[in-house]
């Protein structure tokens, strides 16, 4: 029989076949740190991307911007301005700063046509005794089928008073700082004068505005009739009364 020798077995590995294999390199801390910095930043851009679609609140904003706009408006033609006058008997505050128009609120509708709108002049009473004044106010009315705009601020309107063929009085003789105010009119709407005008029974002119010892119109059951215009849009009826 021959000998085995310790050359002759097989299979087993020797130390260079053993550092034949390449040995695994580990990345430094930095590195996984920066790895967790990318997939937090993702999360974080992630959830803010469903929560800007849930919440939507760009919607909120112009929500209130716009319920701001129409409120305004409303607002604005609601009433109409008073005309201001130099007359220590007129109407207090009448041209304060609620007849300034608002520029944000001014609508873009179409202007108001004449054949569109009523002007009714308006006294608180058809007769007054003798320590009496009558009040004034103006009733407009848009009996078109659309909404449109008008100006209606105290530059647009006219009060005059006349007996017979004389014209006793006039609110654009002595009113101070008139102003335009445009608001739009809802079809079918209806609005007045936000407080009466009040006329001091006495003869206007635009030379005696300060004067106290202007003529006084007479009494004694005497007629005046009552016109009135706004918007450049005349009356097309007179409001009679009786002064004693």
């Amino acid at each position: 029989m021959g000998r085995v020798t310790p050359d002759s077995r097989l299979g087993a590995p020797t130390l260079d076949a053993m550092t034949d294999q390449p040995s695994r390199r580990r990345h430094s801390p930095a590195v996984y740190r920066r790895r967790r910095l990318v997939v937090l930043l993702a999360i974080i851009a992630i959830g803010a991307s469903i929560w800007l679609l849930i919440a939507q609140p760009w919607q909120g904003s112009a929500a209130d911007n716009t319920t701001s706009s129409q409120t305004a408006s409303q607002e604005a033609a609601s009433d109409l301005p008073v005309p201001g006058s130099t007359s220590s008997e007129s109407t207090p505050g009448a041209t304060d700063a609620a007849a300034t128009p608002d520029a944000s609120a001014t609508p873009t509708v179409t202007p108001c046509l004449e054949s569109n709108i009523t002007v009714v002049p308006l006294t608180d009473k058809t007769s007054y005794g003798s320590g009496e004044n009558p009040q004034l106010s103006i009733r407009l009315t848009n009996d078109g089928e659309t909404d449109c705009s008008l100006n209606v601020g105290t530059s647009a309107q006219k009060f005059e008073i006349t007996s017979g063929s004389d014209t006793w009085w006039r609110s654009t003789d002595c009113q101070s700082e008139p102003s335009d105010m445009v608001v739009m009119l809802a079809a079918g709407q209806t609005v007045e004068s936000a407080a009466p005008l009040e006329w001091d029974r006495t003869r206007s002119s635009v030379s005696t505005c300060d004067d106290e010892s202007r003529p006084r119109a007479p009494g004694g059951g005497a007629t005046y009739n009552l016109t009135v215009e706004i918007g450049g849009i005349p009356s097309l009826e007179e409001a009679m009364f009786l002064l004693y």
